[in-house]
């Protein structure tokens, strides 16, 4: 009895690698660390980090620009993930003094309006708190995450909430990050109940999201800005939070739809269900990080998703020059109920929306 014992929970330890090995499925571990020539996640994104920290703030170069905009928060954001995550002290140095005009002869160019797009900003001083503690950061990011709320609504959502899908990661980002960096438990209850409200509101049966309630169509990016929203809730978000049960359904059902539409390039498309339609990095870059977070997390089951997510970094690769440019990314799109725009919209090469997304994903992939 004993012996028959032991050879059952043999068998039980080791079907699960028996049946891997059988099916040519691969572990997660050798998934994400295996790479051809120029495809390393460190390497690509010190390239894509290096791009940005050079760069001037399009307020400098755009008289019409008055703020740093959220594209640039993104890179940013994402930028000090890689520095940290690769040691690489000097570069991580010079994306934190990049911040310095910004706490005194720029301060006016981070925008007091009431906007999701502007409120996000302090995502950024939050991160450099978390690597310096150096309070002044903490106190810029956490007073924008704090005036978010000023005037939320009957249901306890902020007032800035717009219900486009957006907004998804704009106020996710932010209140997360407070969370972060004070260990505050409001932050995350805010971020969870908006987010929980924006699924019950937005996702379709299919598990996608229509760009607004007046725009019915599955653009790529926006529905990029859910997944990494979801992806950065859910990374801080604890096992027994009442709101995570709703947000990880909603994850799953969003993955397992973009499971189904990926394309043979590991790509997906400008608008996601519509397979003539030219193949687009910024969404493919918030897809991937949100699928390779959810696979090494547990989430989602690696043997289903572990291949989309590693030919889908292969794919985005191919976008990505020398210089550390990622070229195919979708210009600014405002919401519009006409099926050739989204389809027409021009592409661009060194854009920041597609910048960022890119590396979201090789902090994702560098992540233990």
């Amino acid at each position: 009895m004993r012996r028959r014992r032991y050879t059952e929970r043999l068998l039980l330890a080791v079907l699960p690698v028996l049946l891997a090995t059988c099916t040519g499925a691969k572990q997660p571990s050798r998934l994400f660390t295996t790479w051809p020539a120029g495809a390393s996640p460190a390497e690509v994104g010190k390239r894509v980090a290096e791009n940005f920290v050079v760069r001037k703030f399009d307020y400098q170069t755009n008289p019409r620009r008055q703020y740093v905009i959220y594209p640039e928060v993104c890179t940013w954001y994402g930028s000090l993930t890689v520095a940290e995550l690769i040691k690489d002290d000097d570069l991580q140095s010079r994306l934190i003094r990049k911040f310095d005009p910004l706490l005194s002869s720029d301060a006016s160019r981070i925008s007091p309006n009431a906007h999701v797009d502007y409120r996000v900003f302090g995502a950024v001083p939050l991160q450099i708190f978390l690597l310096t503690k150096e309070k002044r950061y903490l106190d810029l990011g956490v007073g924008l995450a704090d005036k978010q709320w000023d005037k939320p609504s009957a249901d306890g959502v902020t007032g800035e909430a717009r219900y486009w899908i957006d907004d998804m990661f704009m106020i996710t980002a932010i209140q997360v990050q407070a969370f972060r960096a004070t260990g505050d438990r409001k932050y995350l209850d805010r971020a969870a109940l908006t987010m929980s409200a924006y699924l019950d509101r937005l996702q379709q049966p299919n598990g996608l999201f229509h760009h607004s309630l007046d725009s019915p169509f599955f653009w790529g990016r926006g529905n990029g800005w859910v997944a990494a929203g979801m992806t950065e809730l859910l990374r801080s978000l604890p096992a027994g939070h009442p709101k995570r049960p709703r947000i990880l359904e909603g994850y799953r059902k969003m993955m397992a739809a973009l499971l189904k539409y990926q394309g043979q390039d590991g790509l997906w498309h400008q608008l996601i269900d519509h397979p003539e339609a030219w193949s687009e990095t910024s969404g493919t870059g918030m897809f991937t990080f949100a699928m390779v977070t959810g696979i090494k997390n547990g989430w989602l089951d690696s043997g289903v998703y572990g291949e989309a997510g590693r030919q889908a970094w292969l794919g985005l690769v191919k976008h990505i020059d020398q210089d550390g440019n990622v070229s195919d990314v979708c210009v600014g799109t405002d919401k519009k109920n006409d099926l050739e725009y989204y389809l027409t919209r021009p592409r661009r090469t060194g854009d920041l929306h597609g910048q960022a997304p890119v590396l979201w994903t090789v902090s994702a992939l560098l992540r233990e």
